[in-house]
């Protein structure tokens, strides 16, 4: 009688896992999603866009904003629709100087808090934001220096207040209209005034970026004024002077 012959057995061999985006690859996407101080999705739409766990994303998220390369995260939810009714409300009782003036009394601190607290990527993308090009729209530019100065500054309430100040002054009901065409030249002076302030920031100077900004929307102002009112633009334009000061 022979006795059986031993059975091998074959484990069976495993698939290969898929490990996904790297963690490389995942702040690449997140930073060109928050470009320019936009807001990401949520993180439910980001872990299916992404198709990472949620528990690695969120490691990637505070790895990043521990980093100074996001905002920090926001308390509770809102959303766009929100923001929307909040800016709709308040372009109903807002004017153009109402605007200005919340600007000039949060966006030179905005400055000043950059410049002590910007990471090195955040400087980096301010001096990019810095410039435009002649083909660019004037507009979209100048908003993405400043949500990018708002952002560095680490102040997310700051920050979100700011959005809805920038959304009601884009307002049609706010927005004053230009009496003349845009000088090709206004649009070289500004990204001046903007080249100015980053370098401030850049230098870690907090005085400087202070005062470039405050200058910045002096300018900003008097244009405003010269649309209500050309008799009040020569009056308004006097602290633009500060801009030359190098």
């Amino acid at each position: 009688m022979t006795e059986d012959a031993p059975v091998t057995r074959v484990k069976p061999q495993r698939e290969s896992r898929k490990t996904g985006p790297t963690a490389a690859d995942l702040r690449a996407h997140l930073m060109e999603l928050s470009a320019g101080g936009a807001a990401l999705p949520p993180e439910r739409e980001l872990v299916e866009q992404l198709g990472v766990p949620r528990s690695r994303l969120r490691r990637v998220l505070a790895d990043m904003r521990e980093a100074g390369q996001l905002p920090p995260a926001q308390v509770g939810r809102r959303t766009t629709r929100d923001v929307s009714v909040q800016s709709d409300a308040l372009a109903r009782l807002a004017n153009p100087t109402d605007v200005i003036e919340l600007r000039l009394i949060l966006e030179p601190q905005f400055a000043r808090l950059a410049a002590v607290r910007a990471s090195p990527l955040e400087i980096a993308r301010i001096t990019r934001a810095a410039s435009s090009g002649p083909e660019e729209d004037y507009g979209a530019p100048d908003l993405a220096f400043h949500l990018e100065i708002a952002s560095a500054s680490r102040n997310a309430l700051g920050r979100e207040l700011y959005n809805i100040i920038r959304k009601v002054g884009a307002d049609s009901r706010v927005r004053l209209p230009s009496r003349k065409p845009l000088c090709s030249k206004r649009r070289e002076a500004r990204d001046a005034e903007h080249m100015r302030i980053a370098r401030a920031i850049a230098n870690r100077d907090p005085e400087r970026a202070e005062e470039c900004m405050r200058a910045h929307l002096a300018t900003v102002n008097a244009v405003i004024m010269e649309r209500i009112s050309p008799d009040l633009s020569e009056s308004a334009s006097a602290p633009a002077a500060l801009l030359q000061a190098e």
